[in-house]
């Protein structure tokens, strides 16, 4: 049998051109300020690569989360806590616009509404593909849903570790960032120590 090898590869991305071109020269650019040569075999496609990646790393200002909620709302008279947790985050700092990563807990009281479920990592995913600060992602979270959904309580906690905080300046290894914003409800304290002791436990 005779062996047939396909050295042909097409990826296919829809990325807005004129936009991916300003940013790669600028990246071109960049590189040559670095001490870099970007017309050497390992960074001749880098520039474009980069500004592929932003694209797709803030493609949330081009996505209403608000509408994705409104896309899966629906009746139901269920009023106890329903929470997602440990949902993945990934986003860039606004400062320096390096990543920060970790996890995100989310809950919510219903008040006649519930939403599906997907749609509340969707939510975090939306704001997360912004240049962000950890506290305003949280607050935006916080009230994307506090106002859509209208429930009784919001409450949203993020941890997460900063390459900022990292790679560069104090350089610490293993600290975690930890932020927290609450509604209604989640503001008396029993009602938030359920929600603290529900993500801080091991259910599975």
């Amino acid at each position: 049998m005779e062996e047939v090898i396909t050295t042909s590869y097409r990826k296919v991305d829809i990325y807005n051109d004129n936009v991916t071109h300003e940013i790669a020269a600028g990246y071109k650019m960049i590189l040559e300020q670095i001490g870099e040569n970007p017309e050497r075999e390992g960074l001749i496609k880098t520039p474009e690569r980069v500004a592929k990646a932003l694209q797709f790393l803030t493609q949330g200002y081009e996505l209403d989360a608000r509408a994705v909620l409104r896309s899966a709302m629906f009746t139901e008279e269920y009023s106890q806590m329903v929470l997602v947790k440990d949902i993945e985050v990934y986003s860039l700092c606004e400062h320096h616009m390096l990543p920060f990563f970790g996890k995100a807990h989310v809950a919510y009281i219903p008040n006649g509404r519930i939403v599906g479920l997907s749609k509340i990592p969707r939510v975090v995913d939306i704001f997360s593909r912004r240049l962000q600060v950890q506290e305003r992602l949280t607050n935006e979270i916080r009230d994307c849903i506090s106002e859509t959904l209208n429930p009784a309580g919001v409450a949203v906690v993020i941890e997460a570790q900063h390459m900022c905080m990292q790679m560069r300046g104090v350089q610490k290894q293993n600290s975690v960032t930890t932020t927290s914003a609450f509604t209604g409800e989640f503001l008396k304290e029993t009602t938030r120590n359920e929600f603290i002791n529900l993500i801080s436990a091991n259910l599975n």
